[in-house]
């Protein structure tokens, strides 16, 4: 492997005479290209996380580049005989959150900043262009005024980045029809990724549209609730030709993943104190409804429906203007497996150097350890093994009209996957919207480490529902919450599109947190094999949710509501987490009116640009009380949260 150091002071020319076609055609399938952020006075960057087309296409390209961080605003530029393309390079300065939109005209747009802004240095793009100087005015009153940039046809979007003597300031995004800036939300679509609805559905647990494909294990071994119970791509048509998803203003459905599973019941888990389903057993294995334990990787559970079926769910959902994005695993594979047979030394080593069993070591060996035994975890250091994955994964997008992936456990595999899959989707797909976001616990650096251009758009935040679930539901500060929300705007960008989850299928309901019917710190799974977990002191358990919910719908990112969620669904952990679907035949009077709420609550953010697309402004935050403005085009809403008395406003100002 090449590897080469590279001092940057100012701008930096690479020739690119081999393209045919034009970089800015080229890089990153005509989407913005993720900024390079510094982290330290020197900052080493792998070029194919930022330009993974260029890369693939250009051999002459260094691999990786040292940048030295000069305090001001820089820029990576690759130029061939074409057309000009420029990476924004951001210096490691703490941010203010202090610069937003004001107005606009056809082709100008107004930026102004915080009081105290020290003649700031503003750098703007379109799209991966950078304008010229002479198309940034400053003006007599602080503001600036970009004008005069170029007219592309569909959808293009204007960056703006600032810094002075002090301060890097949040970035500004202005989405772009036809060179116009978008200040109506009916211009948005389907494909505009800051303003998606994220839904998130368990095949198996969702809706049973064909009983014709049933097919229980009953076996002794196997609890019921832990076996399959029809959910199945018919189901999940039906609700969307009912109206379902619409009626809720959903845009993206992310299924569970649908890959063949094993017949058989695999794992155990010993019941410590009883079971609340059989007081007879022990124990109980579990059969793979769930789909995270892929016995053919390009081959649909054959419970979950037929390839006709799913093709018909795709148009379906694209004929309602919904995106399906779909689960995908990647780390691991069933022991049983036909390709893991064939290969049987793919996996990693399940014993450390220190003779300890490598198992569910998530943070100290995260890049080797086994979910389980059943399901070695592959070694996708070795390219033998790495190449073949990668296309089994681009199998779905070859077949299926799929909008992109939820990519799970990510952080559990190492990058050189996500490069050489970035690198094949922008070979193989340019031009076609995909959307990727990842699963990964842990700090913002390492989370971050896979949003780029060449790897994943976004990830789940999980440092914010935390922040957000300790605060409300076990007596944690809004203090603490405003932490984790700036640090999150600073790690991934202002206008990042990082999940903001109501919960998943691998946490306890939040409701049953909020009513105090489960704590943050008991075990979930044995709370909700043992008992009944139901809602707790209910008033404050839908309070409390639903100002959850008002985050989520208010802060920068993608919302993203597991099923169940919008009608305050109650459970403790896995599988208790994953009961069968309720829809509102179903709901009591106050899940009715919660869900309600919730719709309410997303009508708000789909029908402002302000909560889509403005900047996030600070206002107030005390133990108990935050409020933030969000600003775009001189459109300010409000979001106060006071947990203390369980009330919200959001008001436009």
């Amino acid at each position: 492997m090449k590897r080469f150091s590279f001092w940057l002071m100012c701008g930096v020319l690479f020739s690119l005479t081999s393209c045919h076609i034009s970089p800015y055609q080229r890089v990153a399938g005509g989407n913005p290209i993720v900024p390079i952020r510094l982290n330290a006075d020197t900052t080493i960057i792998y070029v194919t996380d930022y330009v993974p087309l260029l890369a693939a296409v250009d051999s002459t390209l260094p691999e990786t580049m040292m940048i030295v961080d000069e305090g001001q605003l820089t820029e990576l530029i690759f130029q061939d005989h074409k057309a000009t393309v420029s990476i924004p390079v951001l210096p490691n300065k703490p941010i203010c959150f202090g610069m937003y939109t004001i107005g606009c005209t056809d082709n100008s747009v107004t930026i102004g900043f915080a009081p105290g802004a020290k003649q700031p240095q503003v750098m703007a793009y379109v799209q991966n262009r950078r304008l010229l100087d002479a198309c940034i005015t400053a003006n007599e009153d602080g503001t600036v005024t970009i004008s005069h940039f170029p007219t592309y046809s569909g959808r293009t979007f204007l960056r703006v980045f600032a810094v002075d003597s002090t301060h890097l300031y949040n970035d500004v995004l202005v989405p772009l029809q036809n060179g116009r800036p978008v200040t109506e939300t009916t211009l948005l679509n389907r494909h505009d990724n800051e303003a998606q609805i994220l839904y998130s559905l368990m095949v198996d647990r969702f809706d049973n549209g064909n009983t014709a494909n049933d097919w229980k294990m009953n076996s002794p071994e196997v609890l019921d609730i832990v076996d399959y119970q029809g959910g199945d791509f018919a189901g999940i048509t039906r609700q969307i030709e009912a109206g379902f998803f619409d009626s809720l203003g959903i845009t993206t459905i992310w299924v569970s993943p649908i890959t063949q599973n094993p017949w058989d019941a695999w794992g155990k888990y010993v019941f410590k104190h009883g079971n609340k389903y059989d007081p007879s057993k022990t124990y109980t294995k579990f059969s793979g409804y769930h789909g995270y334990w892929p016995i053919y990787v390009t081959k649909l559970e054959e419970r979950f429906g037929t390839e006709d079926e799913f093709q018909t769910l795709l148009d379906c959902a694209h004929a309602h203007g919904i995106n399906v994005i779909l689960d995908y695993v990647a780390n691991h594979m069933h022991i049983n497996s036909p390709t893991y047979q064939e290969h049987p030394n793919w996996h990693t080593d399940s014993i450390l150097p220190d003779g300890r069993r490598n198992f569910e070591l998530w943070d100290e060996a995260r890049l080797t350890t086994w979910f389980d035994v059943h399901i070695p975890t592959l070694d996708l250091e070795r390219l033998d093994v790495c190449d073949p994955m990668t296309d089994s994964a681009l199998y779905w997008l070859d077949h299926y009209d799929l909008d992109g992936f939820r990519h799970d456990a990510c952080k559990h595999i190492p990058e050189c996957y996500w490069r050489m899959l970035g690198q094949k989707m922008a070979l193989r797909y340019n031009g076609r919207h995909i959307w990727m976001i990842g699963e990964t616990y842990g700090n913002p650096q390492l989370i971050g480490l896979y949003v780029k251009s060449g790897m994943l758009h976004a990830q789940f935040d999980f440092n914010v529902y935390y922040a957000i679930s300790n605060a409300l539901c076990n007596g944690g500060s809004m203090v603490d919450v405003d932490k984790n929300i700036r640090e999150s705007l600073t790690a991934y960008g202002s206008h990042h599109t990082m999940g903001n989850i109501s919960g998943n299928h691998d946490q306890m309901r939040f409701a049953s947190l909020a009513g105090g019917a489960v704590r943050m710190s008991d075990n979930g799974k044995e709370e909700g094999w043992t008992r009944e977990v139901g809602i707790g002191d209910a008033h404050v358990a839908y309070r409390r949710a639903i100002l959850q919910e008002v985050l989520n719908m208010t802060l920068p990112g993608v919302p993203c509501i597991y099923q169940g969620d919008e009608y305050a669904e109650v459970g403790g952990n896995d599988p208790d987490n994953r009961k069968m679907m309720r829809f509102d035949a179903q709901l009591n009077e106050a899940e009715r009116a919660y869900k309600d709420e919730v719709r309410h609550l997303i009508a708000w953010r789909r029908h402002s640009m302000a909560l889509l697309y403005g900047e996030y402004q600070p206002v107030e935050v005390t133990n108990d009380v935050l409020v933030f403005d969000r600003v775009y085009m001189g459109e300010r809403i409000r979001v106060s949260i006071d947990k203390n008395n369980l009330t919200y406003h959001i008001e436009s100002l």
